[in-house]
């Protein structure tokens, strides 16, 4: 199986009841009387077919003389739902008890625990339990499947795909799909009627009514089938839509025909917000998006998903009626992540199912009704079918096939491969056959696929390497520079006290349906979400780390410090996708975020308790542009800047690209996380600083042999200028020899010219080959001076 592409997992050797009821038989109570020491035991001997009776203490109200039941001796092991039990001898309030007369409960066969089981009268003494009650012994193989495997969801399915390789290794085999002749209507008029509204949603439905059922426990060998695969049995018409479901891969459901209203089955969508209780009695609101197997008046069960509780079927009911359909694959996973459903039927729906199976399945579960429960079935098939999905036709070239699997295998081998998988060869030439692939492959479409089958029970291990293959391998890996920095600035971060967070790549459309700075044209939503609150992907880190502050502060962990390295994503419309980049509207891109919020320190006997702030922030900004090698400010150009997040802010950029911003998160956005502190925050695009860096970070300078010269400016401007502007002007006045200008003080008020502002800016100046002169001084700043008053009316105070 593995080497067919159905792998297992494990092997199991498995009994239908825990334990397999090793030492446990029948036996006959002989005597019971009141235990001299206690007022609710009593002591028994029970004749279990050995020499000698056992005295056994039990605590069971109902236990009696003559009665036939399942003893336990010394030596066997009870395993119960939550723990297990090795009987001993043991003496009880002084009595000694050799065994154990058990309940329903305690051997695995039942629910009932406030008794012991007592068995009909013709029950064989000293019979052993394991025989009493059929247990058999098997083996289980657990097969893991592919999500395109969905024939393999079936015993059949498994099966069929065995007999394929078995055909092909020249192995007898036998496969046996259980036969349908015998299936006859008892009775062509009446019978539940069906309509479809949405044959989008359902291309197909058949159904069946069956009369006058009898509805109990299943008998023995369908419970064991049931319990063996971990399915617990419920009563024999549900046990039979299980049964056929894991034996042939196509769901069932059975409905009380007593609670069809009106008569007639109608699949539509349901009514937005609907409420709607499931077999497992909860009550979930309905979407207009969820398909819905309904009467005449209400809800029945979501189709493809999950049974409604009213219309199940239970001990009184006489009547069922039948369903076997194909429903859209795309609605039944829409609906079942609606709702945070996963069932075996959803499972196998969602992944697409064979729509020309549903009357085959249909009959075989009807026959085994009628069977097992009795009835007779009323009225005619109900099937609406209005497109019958018609078999994927293939070219299959055949020196490409071999092409692709590095083999010449002969055309008969091919041909012998494809007749097993069932796939029809309908006509051939010396180049090519055409086929026709069965519906109930959904996972071969194309010629590629069929090549892939052949292969898959050809066998790999049949396909020789060729001698000229050669490969190489080398023990050098090439440095991924990004990752490098990455890790040196997490470690810088770490050490200086923040803890590293990671949020999903997935969020809420509601973060972005206001904002201009993250235009909701701009994500890319999910087409099928898990959940309302996961349904795009994000813009910006900004708000998977408020959500993580919240949590926190929600904990009494008010004083935080993160930081996350995440992707984001962008969608851009005006770009146009091309054959050669199918994804060109599409960016994915690299970005490094920082929050600080709380305490920057607690009060101690060495400091006061002093709160966060922006200047922290900017501290750690600046150092990682530092540790990147970004420290020329010439290089970069910073600008005050305010916007729907940042209620004051910087941004970071070079002249041709934007690398970041930060500053003080507005306090609207807190709002809606009910943050009520400040939280500083900054978001790096770790891409475009990558592209700026320089390779080597580390720059070795010689200390300066000669003296710097600084240079005072009070200057007068317009204040709407910014200091970057006159940064910017000063070091393109003068490259080589002005090493630093700082901002020491900025003055609006009191004698300034209306809409005036003062800035009082040092400027350095430095040589690395020769003192410099008054003289080259003088010139250098009276250049920086007139250019500032050309480009920004800069006047000297």
């Amino acid at each position: 199986l593995t080497s067919i592409g159905l792998e297992v997992e494990g092997v199991n050797e498995i009994q239908t009841i825990k334990g397999g009821l090793e030492g446990l038989v029948i036996g006959e109570v002989l005597t019971s009387t009141p235990h001299p020491n206690s007022d609710h035991l009593k002591l028994t001997t029970v004749n279990v077919g050995s020499d000698e009776p056992l005295n056994i203490v039990c605590g069971a109200p109902n236990v009696a003389a003559g009665q036939k039941v399942v003893v336990a001796t010394i030596g066997a092991t009870l395993y119960m739902e939550d723990d297990e039990l090795k009987i001993k001898r043991s003496k009880i309030r002084g009595e000694e008890s050799l065994g154990m007369i058990c309940s329903e409960v305690e051997i695995g066969v039942g629910a009932a625990s406030d008794g012991i089981i007592v068995l009909p009268e013709n029950a064989e003494v000293g019979m052993p339990a394991k025989d009493y009650y059929n247990v058999e012994s098997d083996y289980l193989l657990e097969v893991d499947i592919t999500p395109n495997r969905v024939d393999g969801t079936s015993h059949f399915g498994v099966a069929r795909d065995l007999a394929a390789y078995l055909h092909q290794a020249e192995m007898p085999y036998k496969l046996h799909k259980p036969s349908v002749e015998d299936f006859k209507i008892d009775k062509r008029e009446g019978g539940i009627d069906v309509e479809v509204e949405n044959s989008e949603a359902c291309p197909r439905y058949s159904g069946l009514t069956i009369r006058n059922v009898k509805v109990e426990e299943s008998p023995d060998w369908l419970k064991n089938r049931l319990l063996i695969i971990g399915i617990r049995p419920i009563n024999n018409i549900v046990d039979i839509t299980n049964f056929v479901l894991h034996e042939v891969g196509q769901p069932l459901h059975a409905f009380d025909v007593s609670k069809i209203e009106g008569g007639k089955v109608v699949v539509r969508t349901a009514k937005q917000g609907t409420p709607f209780v499931t077999l497992d009695e909860q009550e979930r609101k309905l979407d207009e998006k969820d398909l819905m197997i309904c009467n005449s008046q209400e809800p029945m069960c979501i189709a493809g998903v999950f049974g409604g509780l009213d219309a199940s079927v239970t001990e009184s009911t006489t009547d069922v009626f039948l369903e076997s359909a194909y429903f859209n694959p795309t609605w039944v996973r829409k609906t079942a992540r609606r709702h945070g459903l996963n069932t075996d039927s959803s499972f196998r729906f969602e992944r697409g199912l064979d729509p020309n199976n549903t009357l085959y399945t249909l009959k075989r579960a009807a026959l085994l009704i009628k069977q097992i429960a009795g009835g007779t079935i009323e009225g005619a098939i109900r099937d609406i079918y209005p497109v019958e999905k018609p078999q994927p036709k293939v070219e299959l070239n055949l020196k490409k096939t071999n092409s692709l699997i590095g083999k010449d295998i002969p055309n008969e081998t091919i041909k012998s491969i494809l007749k097993s998988l069932d796939i029809t060869v309908d006509s051939e030439t010396e180049e090519a056959l055409y086929l026709s692939i069965p519906t109930y492959r959904v996972d071969v479409l194309r010629d590629v696929d069929v090549i892939e089958e052949i292969l898959r029970i050809y066998g790999y291990n049949n396909i020789e390497i060729d001698h000229s293959l050669k490969s190489s391998l080398s023990n050098k890996t090439e440095t991924d520079r990004k990752h490098e920095l990455k890790t040196l600035i997490s470690k810088q971060l770490t050490a200086q006290g923040f803890n590293e967070i990671m949020n999903n790549s997935l969020t809420e459309k509601a973060y972005y349906e206001e904002s201009e700075a993250y235009p909701v044209e701009n994500n890319v939503n999910l087409l099928n979400p898990l959940s309302g609150e996961l349904n795009v992907m994000r813009q910006t880190l900004i708000y998977g780390g408020l959500e993580n502050i919240i949590h926190n502060i929600n904990r009494k962990h008010p004083n935080l410090d993160f930081y996350e390295f995440g992707n984001c994503y962008f969608y851009d419309g005006k770009k146009e996708a091309t054959p050669n980049n199918t994804l060109a509207q599409y960016t994915e891109e690299t970005h490094l975020g920082i929050w600080i919020c709380g305490k920057r320190n607690s009060k101690n006997w060495a400091e006061i308790e002093t709160q966060s702030s922006a200047y922290e922030l900017k501290a750690h900004v600046e150092n990682i542009l530092l540790r990147l090698g970004l420290n020329d400010n010439k290089q970069l150009v910073r600008e005050p800047f305010s916007n729907e997040l940042f209620a004051s802010g910087m941004s970071i950029s070079t002249r041709q690209q934007h690398l970041g911003n930060w500053g003080v998160i507005h306090n609207d956005i807190l709002k809606k996380f009910d943050i009520d502190t400040d939280v500083y925050y900054a978001e790096l695009n770790w891409d475009a600083l990558m592209k700026v860096t320089r390779k080597n970070t580390v720059l070795f300078t010689e200390l300066p042999k000669f003296p710097s010269v600084k240079r005072d400016l009070a200057l007068l401007v317009d204040k709407n200028i910014t200091f970057a502007e006159i940064e910017q002007i000063a070091y393109n006045s003068e490259k080589k020899l002005l090493k630093e200008v700082t901002l020491f003080d900025v003055y609006e008020g009191k004698n300034l010219p209306e809409g005036k502002k003062s800035y009082a800016v040092n400027f350095i100046l430095q040589d690395y080959e020769k003192t410099l002169q008054d003289k080259r001084i003088d010139k250098i700043m009276s250049k920086i001076q007139n250019n500032l008053e050309k480009q920004l009316g800069a006047q000297l105070r």
